[in-house]
Protein backbone atom coordinates (compact mmCIF):
# COMPACT_ATOMS: atom_id res chain seq x y z
CA UNK A 1 0.00 0.00 0.00
CA UNK A 2 1.44 3.10 -0.94
CA UNK A 3 0.33 6.80 0.72
CA UNK A 4 1.73 10.34 0.33
CA UNK A 5 2.41 12.59 3.53
CA UNK A 6 1.76 16.13 3.00
CA UNK A 7 3.57 18.58 5.44
CA UNK A 8 3.53 21.84 6.79
CA UNK A 9 6.88 22.56 8.45
CA UNK A 10 7.87 25.38 10.34
CA UNK A 11 9.61 28.33 8.66
CA UNK A 12 13.66 27.45 7.92
CA UNK A 13 13.57 23.64 9.34
CA UNK A 14 12.52 22.41 5.83
CA UNK A 15 15.32 20.87 4.54
CA UNK A 16 16.32 18.76 8.48
CA UNK A 17 12.76 17.57 8.20
CA UNK A 18 13.55 15.85 4.56
CA UNK A 19 17.05 15.00 5.90
CA UNK A 20 14.71 13.10 8.96
CA UNK A 21 12.08 11.56 6.18
CA UNK A 22 14.95 9.88 3.92
CA UNK A 23 15.92 7.78 6.97
CA UNK A 24 12.78 6.38 7.43
CA UNK A 25 11.91 3.01 7.61
CA UNK A 26 8.94 3.10 4.77
CA UNK A 27 9.78 5.96 3.09
CA UNK A 28 10.66 5.39 -0.40
CA UNK A 29 10.82 9.50 -1.50
CA UNK A 30 11.44 12.16 0.19
CA UNK A 31 11.19 15.96 -1.27
CA UNK A 32 10.91 19.90 0.14
CA UNK A 33 8.13 21.31 -2.47
CA UNK A 34 6.95 24.93 -3.03
CA UNK A 35 2.87 25.46 -2.97
CA UNK A 36 0.43 24.87 0.11
CA UNK A 37 2.87 22.39 1.73
CA UNK A 38 6.57 22.04 2.51
CA UNK A 39 7.53 18.59 2.08
CA UNK A 40 6.08 15.44 0.53
CA UNK A 41 7.11 12.00 1.49
CA UNK A 42 6.29 8.69 0.12
CA UNK A 43 5.67 5.72 2.17
CA UNK A 44 4.89 2.24 1.24
CA UNK A 45 4.08 -0.20 3.87
CA UNK A 46 1.73 -3.61 3.88
CA UNK A 47 -1.53 -2.23 5.14
CA UNK A 48 -2.97 0.89 6.63
CA UNK A 49 -2.16 0.39 10.65
CA UNK A 50 1.75 0.82 9.56
CA UNK A 51 0.62 3.56 7.12
CA UNK A 52 -0.16 5.17 10.73
CA UNK A 53 2.51 3.75 12.74
CA UNK A 54 4.77 5.90 10.29
CA UNK A 55 2.86 8.92 10.04
CA UNK A 56 2.29 9.23 14.16
CA UNK A 57 5.29 7.74 15.61
CA UNK A 58 7.92 8.88 13.01
CA UNK A 59 6.88 11.68 10.72
CA UNK A 60 4.71 14.03 13.43
CA UNK A 61 7.48 13.39 15.77
CA UNK A 62 9.60 15.35 13.83
CA UNK A 63 11.32 18.19 15.20
CA UNK A 64 9.81 21.45 12.88
CA UNK A 65 6.62 19.11 11.56
CA UNK A 66 4.00 21.09 12.55
CA UNK A 67 1.05 18.89 10.78
CA UNK A 68 0.18 16.52 7.90
CA UNK A 69 -2.56 15.57 5.62
CA UNK A 70 -1.94 12.17 4.34
CA UNK A 71 -3.21 10.34 0.90
CA UNK A 72 -3.96 6.58 0.50
CA UNK A 73 -3.04 5.56 -3.46
CA UNK A 74 -5.64 3.43 -4.67
CA UNK A 75 -4.82 0.91 -8.07
CA UNK A 76 -7.97 0.23 -9.96
CA UNK A 77 -8.52 -2.68 -11.82
CA UNK A 78 -8.27 -1.97 -15.62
Amino acid sequence: MKAFALIHVRTGSVHEVVRFLKRIEGVTEAYFTFGPYDAIAVIDAPDMNKIGDIIYKDIQSIPGVEDTLTCLSVELDS
